[in-house]
């Protein structure tokens, strides 16, 4: 090719923000290891997929119903997009097709536009993009996605079938991305995080400290026992050692419920996330040598913040028995709570955690409530929370 015919070749040059780019065959190795849906049936991976379409749908759905009011509407399709490509990844694992090559053959097309970009990937210095070559809304795309997912039917029927499903929904899909003006290597890491942080034990020896660095005098003990006593009254009130600590509590509620003993949960929050803005406060513990985090993390809406989470999952919480012989939590739930506390340290912590943080504190609340008090166990070394009975009377 001549130099005049590549001068003149001047194809229209992508948006490329600064995103970490990641292979599609790393990505599904990473996710198959959160797959907790039965091997033997194929079934729950296509109702999510088609579910997790709706959800696209829905979200657009909201933002033209609420348009600037829907603040959350960019992160929230970023999610659903992310959620749908775990379950088309998980389908074609499941049928025995590679990811990376479904992409490549989608792509291979004349309704992709190819062009050389350098890449972020230290052994491949540059990188072949392809751009959908349509000009199709959001809108147009979601309901060519739906159309696409309609089909979902035909994937047990036979191979050439199911083929032919996953490059179609991978056309539509790249489209829809494209439309939504997402990075697609953005989707893709927020979702490794979000399922690996869910479904994946965590490097305990790599969560956050908050404290680290600190005094002693400002830090979580690593390991004490507050005892939770109920009065005369009906009030309850925490002891640690000879000394009383915090509020005398009632359920503040015409009906009891035991929200009294409440204060559990904050300690669980300190023992396993090694966070709890409350407990800092009643145990004096404050991070005031920097006062930064003195206000910000340490300070009044941070302690709101708790007291609010705290109330919110207890009101999910008594429709379930307390989570009585639950093992895990909803991810809805997991993933609001999320969001309630982003912005503040804890934010770092991962959902398994916090589904951990939960469910104990839960289970030592139960037989606090059982007992009308107990002694709580907290080790933050463990990142444990456990219930023994309250001393005898000498």
């Amino acid at each position: 090719m001549s130099l005049e015919n590549i001068m003149s070749e001047k194809p229209a040059s992508p948006k490329i923000p600064s995103q970490n780019s990641i292979l599609l065959r790393d990505y599904a190795e990473k996710i198959a290891e959160t797959d907790k849906l039965p091997e033997e049936n194929l079934k729950p991976v296509l109702l999510g997929l088609f579910g997790e379409v709706g959800s696209i749908m829905a979200t657009s759905k909201k933002y033209h119903r609420e348009e600037k009011a829907y603040s959350r509407h960019a992160d929230a399709m970023e999610e659903e997009l992310g959620d749908t490509l775990w379950y088309f990844v998980t389908l074609c694992r499941r049928l025995g097709y590679g990811i990376d090559k479904i992409f490549s053959d989608v792509t291979n097309d004349e309704n992709y536009k190819e062009t050389v970009v350098a890449s972020d990937l230290i052994d491949g210095p540059i990188s072949r993009v392809f751009i959908p070559q349509d000009h199709l809304s959001l809108d147009e795309n979601l309901l060519r996605l739906g159309q696409a997912v309609s089909k979902l039917p035909m994937v047990e029927q036979s191979g050439e079938e199911s083929l032919s499903f996953l490059l179609e929904f991978a056309d539509r899909y790249l489209r829809t991305v494209k439309a939504a003006q997402i990075p697609f290597a953005k989707i893709v890491n927020a979702n490794i995080e979000k399922v690996r942080g869910r479904f994946r034990p965590p490097d305990y020896e790599n969560l956050p400290v908050f404290d680290d660095g600190f005094p002693e005098e400002e830090k979580l003990p690593r390991e004490f026992e507050i005892e939770i006593r109920q009065d005369q009254n009906g009030k309850s009130y925490m002891k640690w050692g000879n000394v009383k600590i915090g509020d005398p509590l009632t359920d503040n509620i015409p009906n009891e419920d035991g929200y009294r003993f409440h204060d559990v949960f904050h300690l669980s929050y300190a023992a396993i996330l090694h966070w709890s803005p409350i407990i800092r406060r009643i145990l004096k513990l404050k991070r005031k040598s920097n006062p930064r985090i003195d206000e910000a993390e340490d300070g009044a809406r941070a302690t709101f913040l708790e007291e609010g989470l705290s109330a919110w999952i207890f009101s999910y919480a008594k429709d379930l028995n307390f989570f009585e012989n639950r093992k895990q939590l909803s991810f809805d739930l997991l993933k609001n709570v999320q969001r309630f506390v982003k912005g503040y340290e804890v934010e770092r912590c991962p959902l398994y955690m916090w589904e951990r943080a939960i469910l104990d504190g839960y289970a030592v609340f139960r037989d606090i409530l059982k007992n009308n008090g107990g002694v709580v166990v907290c080790n933050l070394n463990e990142r444990t929370i456990t219930y023994k009975p309250l001393p005898k009377p000498e």
